[in-house]
């Protein structure tokens, strides 16, 4: 009988929240970087050339090391991941960040572990989290967006219906991926989610094209090159790995932390203040994620 500390796949759960917020602590800098990236790039070329530069990578990954191709019954799947977190999430997140700041977005990454969570459940034979787990998670989700809430710039239609369309296709990309990671291995997972996407994704980088590139700034590049590889790949490797060995409701309450390390970053390398009260909210969050992770 297997441990209940334990995973099929050879790791404990700690082991799943521990890859898990790694995953977290690089996804806390995509927002920012996408942001910097649209200042040079369409968000259209931004999207099409990240999963064309993650597609190459995983693909040297999968032919380095032998792995043997998915199952067409895993297909589908993988292109429900592609879907998710290769076109849907960086494309909508791209098109919002046109129109509201990071700082906005922050209210709608607050609500990804519930996406996430709800994904998580609907699938037949999937998790079944206790009700205390749904009032933690709920109360944390509250705590994150609430707070941005209150910092973030005033409403725009346009900007937070993008924003909330993009949550719902992560946290499907997210949940899927992470089911397909108990059977497949978490980069092996988004390897070939990037690849099945990379024909589409390369045809699309070719039409949007800049017209010129000398226009584009040093801080575009840096966006660009810090989510093709981190965001789009680097990240995905802890993340599905850490979902799949610690449940996918469960460690991906994880993700309330990021927008407090999002705001870490920026007063660590952008000198912006660390309020008290980030703190505070911060710490709530930090207990609203403990007793989740109890009760999922």
């Amino acid at each position: 009988m297997q441990d209940h500390h334990t995973n099929g796949r050879g790791g404990t759960r700690w082991d799943g929240w521990g890859h898990g917020l790694v995953g977290v602590i690089i996804f806390s800098g995509s927002l920012p970087a996408t942001r910097l990236a649209v200042g040079g790039f369409t968000p259209l070329f931004l999207t099409a050339s990240r999963a064309v530069i993650a597609a190459g990578l995983g693909a040297a990954l999968l032919g380095l090391l032998g792995q043997k191709r998915p199952a067409r019954a895993d297909l589908p799947p993988l292109a429900v991941v592609a879907l998710g977190v290769v076109v849907g999430f960086p494309l909508l997140t791209a098109l919002a960040l046109r129109h509201i700041t990071s700082a906005r977005s922050i209210v709608f990454i607050g609500l990804l572990p519930l996406a996430t969570a709800l994904f998580a459940v609907l699938a037949p034979g999937a998790e079944r989290p206790k009700p205390a787990f749904w009032l933690f998670s709920g109360a944390g989700s509250l705590l994150v967006a609430g707070f941005a809430l209150m910092r973030s710039e005033g409403a725009d239609l346009t900007g937070d219906g993008l924003m909330l369309g993009a949550i719902l296709l992560c946290g499907l990309g997210y949940a899927e991926g992470a089911r397909l990671s108990r059977r497949l291995g978490g980069w092996q997972v988004i390897s070939w989610a990037l690849l099945l996407a990379a024909p589409a994704m390369a045809v699309l980088a070719f039409v949007t094209l800049p017209e010129t590139w000398s226009g584009i700034g040093l801080p575009a590049w840096a966006g660009l090159g810090y989510v093709s590889v981190f965001s789009m790949l680097v990240g995905f490797v802890f993340w599905y790995r850490g979902l799949a060995l610690g449940g996918i409701a469960g460690v991906g309450q994880l993700q309330l932390l990021q927008p407090f390390l999002g705001l870490g970053l920026a007063g660590l390398l952008l000198g912006e203040p660390v309020e008290g009260a980030m703190v505070a909210v911060a710490a709530g969050v930090v207990v609203c994620v403990a007793a989740a992770k109890r009760f999922a």
